[in-house]
């Protein structure tokens, strides 16, 4: 039988109040807010070594059991001019976890310290983001020759045939 764990709090990550989660009460688990999920909605539940995130895409029920040592770190991120967002940061956006929504400076500065000792993960400053460059994309012509022959310059044929043009042939007959 699974453990019974008390919720986060009424709030979940994607109401309009504040969300607050203590790190000294782990387990937790509550629900957030996603886009890709059916309904918006994703379970979310938090242990001191692990995160297993349980949604459903396209009818399709998916629990992932994610190390806490795969996130990237603790990021604070903002959400408008008013409020700040702490977040659990993974390489994949769409797998980052909202850990606590305040307005409050100092209460966002003293979560984001318990929260990246209790995980022991480095605090980030998630920076703006900016539209990241686009990518080269491969060329047709280029896949007809292997990529390492890409580097080299094609040589010049062995016997050079030599065309004179504008010239008068001779042609000897016999």
């Amino acid at each position: 039988m699974r453990r019974q764990t008390a919720t986060g709090g009424s709030n979940s990550a994607g109401s309009g109040r504040a969300l607050r989660l203590d790190p000294l009460s782990l387990p937790v688990s509550y629900s957030a807010h996603d886009t890709r999920a059916d309904g918006g909605i994703r379970q979310i539940e938090l242990h001191r070594e692990r995160v297993v995130l349980r949604r459903a895409v396209s009818g399709m029920r998916m629990a992932l059991n994610l190390r806490v040592s795969d996130f990237l770190g603790i990021a604070l991120r903002e959400i408008d001019d008013t409020q700040l967002m702490l977040i659990l940061l993974h390489r994949d956006p769409s797998l980052s976890i909202p850990l606590c929504v305040s307005e409050d400076d100092e209460e966002i500065v003293a979560a984001w310290a318990m929260w990246s000792e209790t995980f022991a993960l480095p605090q980030l400053q998630e920076p703006k983001r900016e539209a990241a460059p686009r990518r080269r994309r491969r060329n047709a012509i280029r896949s007809r020759r292997p990529r390492f022959l890409m580097r080299r310059r094609v040589g010049a044929p062995l016997n050079p045939v030599s065309i004179h043009r504008g010239e008068r042939e001779i042609i000897a007959r016999d």
